[in-house]
């Protein structure tokens, strides 16, 4: 059964508090990566300190420097929206698993339209950021919103100046549901973007459009409620309007077969389902099979071990969603299976696990 859960940006220090004597040495885990889910990351982290002792410091600094820092091995875990593809894992001795799934959504800025009111399908998306729609009364978009007075105003598209598993999960969402882009542009966690400007991280979108009339961008979902921002509808696979909502990531995600995808290489954009959500995406953890500091991966494996099984409530009101319990058993076999110390011995599961 799905749960929900957050995210949110910025590199923040938690303070939390060793749970045995045989972890009393390890005061500090570090982690670098996706924006994503920072504010669930946050939220986990400060409950998990009343009960713990250990710091944990999460850079927020998006998924392509999240994946460059676990590579150099310069933190305990990277973080990453956009999964690392199975061969890769393979060549650098790592594992992946999905910690939790959300939405992303574009918000726009457009004084007059509420939440909601403008709907847009995937195509006329795409076009809007490859810059072949550039005036908000266009013909196109009148033709999807005919209830609505749209305004002869320029578009001003917002992306993201940096690498981000966000700009993976909407590009791939672009890809599948428009071949100009798929020809022009790709899907990547940075790509060159034919039209706009560049703001770094969620926030960094969040706020050019909330300060530029006429903007729209994409940020998760949690970005544009904390901000209150305008988000539109979106046509889904299926044909239907929906909106962004927690309800609809977990439509989305239903169906998600993770127990058939290698290394948990799954994309849950453009799903099917009267509900679904379109730009629906999970958010990845990622660690070395082989730890060189055993007592640090523990600790690593113990809070994200605790977050599955504590954090659903914390998850469910920050509108992101838990991933489900026969998924949650998978993972925490994979660790079993997988993680070892360098002499072989297993990491997982820990004598101390929170259950």
């Amino acid at each position: 059964m799905f749960k929900y859960v957050v995210s949110s940006v910025a590199g923040v220090v938690f303070s939390l508090s060793a749970m045995t004597p045989s972890h009393a040495q390890v005061m500090q885990i570090d982690g670098a990566g996706a924006t994503f889910p920072y504010p669930i990351y946050a939220k986990w982290a400060n409950a998990y300190r009343k009960a713990t002792g250990i710091k944990l410091n999460y850079q927020s600094i998006g998924s392509g420097g999240g994946i460059k820092q676990i590579k150099k091995k310069t933190v305990d875990f990277g973080a990453s929206d956009a999964p690392m593809k199975p061969e890769e894992l393979d060549k650098y001795g790592m594992i992946q698993w999905p910690q939790v799934m959300g939405g992303v959504v574009p918000v726009i800025n457009l004084p007059g339209i509420d939440s909601g009111k403008m709907r847009l399908d995937g195509k006329t998306l795409a076009d809007i950021f490859l810059g072949n729609i550039t005036q908000w009364n266009d013909k196109r978009i009148a033709a999807l919103n005919p209830d609505l007075s749209l305004p002869d105003k320029k578009i001003t598209v917002v992306h993201r100046s940096d690498g981000s598993g966000t700009t993976f999960i909407f590009t791939n969402y672009l890809v599948k549901v428009s071949k100009d882009w798929e020809k022009k542009v790709g899907n990547a966690k940075a790509v060159s973007w034919p039209a706009g400007v560049g703001g770094k991280g969620n926030e960094g979108v969040a706020s050019y459009v909330k300060r530029i009339k006429g903007a729209i961008g994409y940020v998760e979902y949690a970005y544009a409620l904390q901000n209150k921002m305008t988000y539109t509808l979106l046509r889904n696979k299926d044909g239907h309007y929906v909106a962004p909502t927690a309800a609809n990531f977990q439509a989305a995600a239903a169906g998600a077969e993770w127990d058939k995808a290698r290394h948990y290489y799954l994309i849950l954009t453009d799903q099917p389902g009267d509900t679904s959500w379109p730009i629906t995406g999970a958010s990845f953890i990622i660690v070395y099979k082989k730890a060189e500091h055993p007592e640090k991966l523990t600790a690593v494996l113990k809070f994200f071990d605790w977050a599955f099984h504590h954090g659903a409530d914390m998850a469910d009101k920050l509108d992101y969603v838990a991933m489900p319990d026969n998924v949650v058993e998978m993972i925490e076999a994979t660790w079993s299976k997988e993680l070892r110390t360098v002499d072989g011995k297993p990491v997982w599961p820990a004598d101390t696990a929170q259950k």
